[in-house]
């Protein structure tokens, strides 16, 4: 008896070409629209100010490439210099929240101290008022204190880092050293360990992915900051690149729309490159912190 095999592939078998193929353009149409703002602007960058009335489309008709170099000696200091504003609250407002935070996170979470849980809610509840709430209370204090304005313009946007005031990141790294064995501090506290020696032994170098994770997105809010920014400084050359692109819109007078678009164009690539550079971090920390469920 001779046993017949059937030809028609099983259900295992067959590939879903249809579907893999719907789902790729549906990917590349959800780029596409995330995409677009982006090269829009990009695009804009080269197109000429009557062009930029005129044309609405990605691509200009007219390449102009003299917006960059408009853009960036449009004031009377190089826009080089409003780079480096920026780069140097960024840095030091990571350096900040990455100190700060991490302190107060191990205070949370592993110190033993009289309304810990009524301090650590109280931060939390911080987290439900909107940024902007703050600005004023806190211009009145540094106003008061002669911080505004004076010398060191930077120090209203510089000093709260450094006081744990970002309960995000608090929380975040709270989250992440709960996560951390407690058997591996009652060994240190058996070799002799204090609770500074815990922390900078045991703590610290456990914690990178969750400091990694806070060093990016301080750096990515605080270099895209502008409200903040904006109220604090008042001087030309304290400016910082999000408060100066708004001076090439002047209602007074001509305003140089691709010239701002070129140095928008420019801004992008710190936050891109800092991102490149160190999205495998990102990623590990979210995976690896209390943010992942």
């Amino acid at each position: 008896m001779v046993a017949v095999t059937s030809t028609v592939p099983r259900r295992a078998d067959r590939k879903p070409g249809g579907r893999q193929a719907v789902r790729l353009l549906v990917l590349i149409a959800i780029v596409g629209v995330v995409l677009y703002p982006l090269i829009w602007m990009i695009g804009t960058s080269f197109k000429s100010q009557a062009e930029i009335v005129n044309n609405i489309g990605l691509l200009p008709e007219e390449f102009t490439p003299g917006n960059y170099t408009a853009g960036w000696t449009n004031f009377d200091f190089s826009f080089g210099r409003f780079f480096l504003n920026s780069a140097m609250v960024s840095l030091l407002t990571v350096v900040g929240n990455a100190i700060s935070c991490l302190l107060a996170a191990y205070a949370f979470a592993r110190l033993r101290f009289r309304l810990r849980g009524v301090w650590f809610a109280v931060m939390i509840g911080t987290l439900l008022l909107p940024g902007h709430v703050l600005i004023i209370p806190q211009y009145i204090l540094f106003r008061s204190l002669g911080l505004v304005g004076g010398e060191w313009p930077y120090l209203p946007l510089l000093i709260p880092q450094f006081l744990a005031t970002e309960a995000f990141f608090v929380f975040l790294m709270v989250q992440f050293m709960r996560g951390i064995p407690r058997e591996l501090d009652e060994a240190a506290k058996i070799d002799g360990a204090s609770a500074f020696g815990i922390f900078r032994h045991v703590i610290l170098p456990l914690s990178r992915p969750a400091l990694v994770t806070t060093a990016i997105f301080s750096f990515i809010w605080t270099w895209n900051d502008f409200f903040r920014q904006l109220v604090f400084l008042s001087d030309l050359k304290d400016y910082t690149v999000p408060v100066a692109l708004t001076l090439f819109i002047d209602s007074t007078s001509a305003s140089a729309v691709g010239p701002m678009f070129a140095m928008s164009v420019l801004s992008l690539l710190p936050v891109f490159l800092f991102f490149l550079a160190f999205q495998r971090m990102l990623v590990e920390g979210i995976n690896t912190s209390g943010l992942k469920g």
